[in-house]
């Protein structure tokens, strides 16, 4: 009996043995997707948890987020990787980096279908694909700021106590778009229009979600954001006191994209992510987490928080081209102006 049981023992852990094995080797056999993206996209909040969730059910893989920091400070990552980079797909390159993004050379066009994008302006390339898009503004609080500035110029002669919170223009994406802003409207004036704003800035700091986080501390009465920011408020909090303001200039764009590495050693897996962030789950997560406008999702089913958000008269965007050689000038323009 006892010659029995040792048998039965041993062929049972010999079984056991080979099943963990088997599981094992399929568990190795399951890909990973890395996708690069910056922090808030990936944070608790952010579209990411809803996303990979979504994604993950049917692709027969592990999608995994890395984000180092803001959006810019994620692409910069990703050149100083070059061709070494684990990364498969950049989630969040600004529409203002493209041309370094070209420069670098780290990105492939993407086998999907995007005829059914609806953007505000013409966008028929298919390596950098946008997910989402949106306006800079200044965002400030109603119940607080009674005579809110309507302009640059009305921001610039506004009473001397009106501070402003802003963001590096060399690591985030808002600050960088706040600098191409300015030089749209004012051109060779611009290094003028920042020695007139740099009194009103309490400070300038690496990203969005910091200053953002000092405005709603009270540190400074209005803060660069977006015009789809006050949606949040109103969708949490069913606060209504959170206003973009409208500036007569018009509004500087923002498309935020996605694009395949040339390095991806998963490219299928790649293009089914890239069509799953455009398709219509991807796309109803965005709004209420990313809280920017959708690329493809009908106005009609937008959230009820997006209704009366600010309309700019004008959309302002420079070529992408035409951004490099804009953007050194300007910041430049503005280290000069903000060292005074």
């Amino acid at each position: 009996m006892k010659a029995l049981t040792l048998s039965l023992l041993a062929t049972s852990l010999t079984l056991s043995t080979t099943l963990a094995t088997l599981s094992g080797a399929v568990a190795e056999e399951k890909p990973t997707l890395t996708v690069y993206t910056y922090d808030s996209f990936n944070s608790e909040w952010g579209p990411g948890p809803a996303i990979k969730s979504g994604f993950e059910k049917n692709c027969g893989c592990t999608l995994e987020f890395v984000a180092p920091g803001d959006a810019t400070e994620t692409f910069n990552r990703l050149r100083l990787e070059g061709k070494n980079s684990k990364a498969d797909i950049l989630v969040g390159l600004d529409s203002n980096l493209v041309a370094d993004a070209d420069k670098s050379g780290l990105f492939t066009e993407a086998d999907i279908n995007t005829d059914g994008l609806e953007l505000p302006i013409d966008w028929p390339s298919k390596t950098y694909v946008p997910f989402d898009w949106g306006y800079f503004a200044f965002v400030y609080d109603s119940d607080k700021l009674k005579n809110v500035p309507q302009s640059f110029d009305e921001l610039i002669n506004a009473p001397d106590d009106l501070k402003i919170l802003i963001q590096d223009p060399r690591s985030s994406t808002p600050g960088l778009g706040l600098l191409l802003w300015i030089k749209n409207v004012y051109g060779d004036q611009a290094e003028e229009i920042w020695k007139k704003l740099q009194p009103r800035i309490v400070t300038v700091t690496k990203g969005w979600s910091e200053a953002y986080g000092m405005f709603l501390e009270g540190q400074a009465d209005m803060v660069l954001s977006y015009t789809t920011s006050p949606a949040y408020h109103i969708a949490a909090e069913n606060k209504t006191n959170y206003k973009a303001a409208a500036f007569a200039e018009g509004h500087y764009m923002q498309l935020e994209m996605a694009a395949i590495t040339k390095a991806s050693k998963h490219r299928e897996l790649a293009n089914q992510f890239m069509a799953y962030l455009i398709g219509p789950e991807a796309q109803k997560v965005i709004p209420t987490t990313n809280w920017m406008y959708p690329v493809a999702l009908p106005e009609a089913d937008w959230p009820a928080s997006f209704a009366d958000l600010v309309k700019p008269a004008k959309a302002r965007l420079f070529d992408s081209e035409k951004v490099p050689d804009l953007r050194k000038e300007a910041l430049n323009e503005w280290l000069e102006a903000l060292s005074k």
